[in-house]
Order: structure tokens, then C-alpha cells, then sequence
């Protein structure tokens, strides 16, 4: 083989260059018509019958050719199928893809290596293979192919690699921009049904005091007239109301946190008179809630939020701790380099949290096995706790349970 190619000329690096330059100049659109774009490209450069970028189907153990040069042995190829090749069947492409190593050949119908379908139905004579790196790794096979014999030369493949490195450039950049346009769909379509939602929940809202000024009423009228099944069916529409009050608030509280304009009212307070009641209140003969820590514990912090983030903490430890075994909450102060801190652990003794949800477990509705909530408690608890400068952190396993641990800064009143 010469050192010359018959189709380029003694001029071939200004073209060649431009050729490149049109590559990186390619929009960062979809993944296949931009690599068929490049494949016709580099056809019409080298005078090629065929221009194929592989890239490695991991579904499927493939090489498939998602770019493609618009010429008549390509449309062969596709018609007869070799636009894929399974990894199990071998063949140069594949070679290429394992070993990392291009590849380079002007008597393919002689290599012993090579698929029959590509020297015998397609044609094939002349060959050039090059790797192809994606991102950090190689993800396909640039792969250039003529009928004729001893067609390419040293220099073709040298600028094969070259051009497998821009095109492996031009596809990341795709990659990139498709994956910047699915978040961002992604975040408008989460934003947009986070802004209906508060608009529902400040709907709801307005009905909710009427509607529990009416229960009100009833329960009135059927104490007085001492109707007991009247009373009780209203006592469980009060208690229905009290549920969804506290729905519709964490919702709001959602919209408020990411519209900056939720808000604390803090004031001296004495959270260990306020866990040790929280505890009390909770506390059932078949679910019992124990309390440990000083009798007066004073900070500056607001007392309703607080509450908010450990009547959560504690619900959820009810609803995971088993018939008979005891919640446990613990409060004490800690010094720390940076100053005196409250800590208010919350624990149970059930089964804990699967691992592959943890990473997760603070986010806006993300929910748990047999969770019935929207899960909105843990995230703003710990958004709450994180307004007051604290932290809320959990530890969790199957043999020892669950152990949430609410850390917040003491301040002077």
C-alpha cells in the first residue's frame, strides 16, 4: 500500500482540518442524526463506501451503528442486518471495542477475524478502526470501510483517531446537553406541580375553618342533647379535620421553605418540660414512650416547630416500633468547640430503614414501605431544624432499629 491516498490529494490537511472543525461545529442536538451527520462527513472526506460509529448497547452485549454515512453500502448493512453485532459473535468491530487497540487492513476478504457477512455480502476490501472514547471511557468503534482493495494508508488511520477523539467529544456533548434538558424538564415539571399543590393547599385552607366551625356546632348540640352515637360520629369528623389541618400545613410550610418565606418566632423555652409532655401525650399501654433527661432544660428556640419535628420523629417511631416495646427519648446537653448544644434522640426497636432509601429519606415526598402519608414529616423536620441552626441526623439497622438524633444550639434567652 502506498503512502498516499488516491482520493485526498497532496492537500488533504486543510480539508481535513475543516472536516474536524465541522465536527466540534456540530449543535449538540440528538444523539443520532448528529453521529450520522459526522459519519457522512468523514465519508465524504476519506471517499469512503461506508461510515459506521458504534457505540456499546450494554442491554443488549452490542455494538450498534448509531451514526451512519448516507451511502448505498450502509443502507446494504442495515438492510441485512450487520448494523448490529453482538460481542458473542466476534469480528473486527468487536475486537476493536475490547482490545482498545485501531485496526487497519486493504485485504479484509483474506482475515480470518472478520465476519462473512461483512467481507462476502457487503463487499468489504478495505478497512480502518479506531476506539472510541466517550466521557472517561471507550464506548464504540469508529469504523470506515471501502470495496476497494489496499484503499487507506497510514495517514488515513492516524486521522481516524484523531477524528474517533472529536466525534467521541461530540457525542459526550450530547450526552451532556440531553441530560441537561431531561433535569431540566425534570425540575419545571416538579416545580410546577409543587406550586399547584400550595395553590390547592391555600384553597383548602380557606374551608377548613368553617368546616370545623360546624363540627363545632354538632358536637355542641349532641352533648347537649346528650345523643351519643351523634357525638361520636362528630368527635371522628373532628379528629378527620385535625388530620387533614395537619396535611394542608405541611404543604404550605413546603411552599413557604422554598418561596423563603417561612418564618421562626423564637422565645426562651423549656425543652425538657415540652419533650417530657410530648412524651406523655404519646405514650400508649401497647406503645409506651419513655422519657429520660433533666428536669428543666432552657433554650431559645420555637416551641411549635420543635414540637412540629419531634411529634414526627416520634410518630414515625410508633407506627415501625413492635406491639409492647418502648420508644425511647433522650434529651441532654453537650459541649461542643463551638458552644453548648441540646440533643434530642428519638429511638425505636423496629426493623429499620432499608439502606437503599436512606440517601433519600430527608427528600420531599419520598415515602417508606407502608408509608400512607405524602411524605413531606422528615423533610421538614429537618428543614426546620436546619432554620434554627441545628441538625437532625438518623442511624439506622435491622438488628438495633432506628435512632434519629435532633441537635440545636443552646441560646441565651
Amino acid at each position: 500500500m502506498s503512502d498516499e491516498n488516491p482520493g485526498t490529494g497532496s492537500g488533504w490537511a486543510d480539508p481535513r482540518l475543516r472536516a474536524l472543525e465541522q465536527l466540534l461545529a456540530l449543535p449538540a442536538a440528538e444523539l443520532r442524526p448528529t453521529l450520522d451527520t459526522a459519519g457522512q462527513l468523514i465519508s465524504e472526506l476519506l471517499h469512503a463506501d461506508k461510515v459506521d460509529v458504534f457505540l456499546i448497547e450494554h442491554a443488549t452485549q452490542s455494538l450498534v451503528a448509531v451514526g451512519t454515512s448516507d451511502t448505498p453500502m450502509a443502507r446494504l448493512q442495515k438492510s441485512l442486518g450487520l448494523d448490529r453485532m453482538p460481542l458473542a459473535n466476534g469480528g473486527r468491530a468487536v475486537q476493536v471495542y475490547e482490545t482498545e487497540a485501531a485496526f487497519m487492513t486493504g485485504r479484509q476478504e483474506e482475515d480470518p477475524d472478520e465476519l462473512p457477512g461483512i467481507k462476502y455480502r457487503l463487499g468489504v476490501r478495505s478497512t480502518l478502526m479506531a476506539p472510541l472514547p466517550i466521557g472517561m471511557e471507550t464506548r464504540g468503534v469508529l469504523a470506515v470501510a471501502s470495496a476497494r482493495s489496499d484503499f487507506f494508508t497510514g495517514h488515513d488511520l492516524r486521522f481516524l483517531q484523531a477524528v474517533a477523539r472529536w466525534v467521541g467529544m461530540v457525542a459526550h456533548r450530547v450526552e451532556l446537553v440531553q441530560e441537561l434538558t431531561k433535569l431540566a424538564v425534570k425540575q419545571a415539571r416538579r416545580k410546577a406541580a409543587e406550586e399547584l399543590i400550595t395553590v390547592l393547599a391555600h384553597d383548602m385552607a380557606n374551608h377548613l375553618l368553617p368546616l370545623q366551625a360546624r363540627i363545632q356546632l354538632i358536637q355542641r348540640r349532641a352533648a347537649r342533647k346528650q345523643e351519643a352515637e351523634d357525638l361520636r360520629d362528630a368527635m371522628g369528623a373532628a379528629a378527620s379535620l385535625r388530620s387533614l389541618t395537619r396535611l394542608i400545613n405541611d404543604l404550605l410550610d413546603v411552599g413557604r421553605l422554598e418561596q423563603g418565606l417561612f418564618t421562626l418566632r423564637p422565645h426562651p423555652v423549656d425543652l425538657a418540660g415540652l419533650v417530657r409532655e410530648l412524651a406523655e401525650t404519646a405514650s400508649t399501654p401497647a406503645r409506651p414512650v419513655r422519657f429520660t433527661g433533666p428536669e428543666e432544660l432552657v433554650t431559645v428556640a420555637d416551641p411549635e416547630r420543635v414540637r412540629q419535628v419531634l411529634e414526627n420523629l416520634v410518630a414515625n417511631a410508633l407506627k415501625h416500633s413492635p406491639p409492647g416495646r418502648p420508644v425511647d427519648i433522650g434529651l441532654e446537653a453537650r459541649d461542643r468547640p463551638e458552644g453548648s448544644w441540646v440533643c434530642v434522640t428519638v429511638s425505636d426497636q423496629g426493623p429499620g430503614i432499608p439502606s437503599e432509601l436512606m440517601p433519600t429519606l430527608f427528600e420531599r415526598f419520598m415515602r417508606g414501605p407502608g408509608s400512607s402519608g405524602l411524605g413531606l414529616g422528615l423533610y421538614l423536620a429537618r428543614r426546620i431544624t436546619e432554620a434554627h441552626g441545628g441538625t437532625l441526623e438518623v442511624a439506622s439497622t435491622s438488628s438495633a432499629g432506628t435512632r434519629f438524633e435532633l441537635s440545636l444550639p443552646v441560646t441565651a434567652g
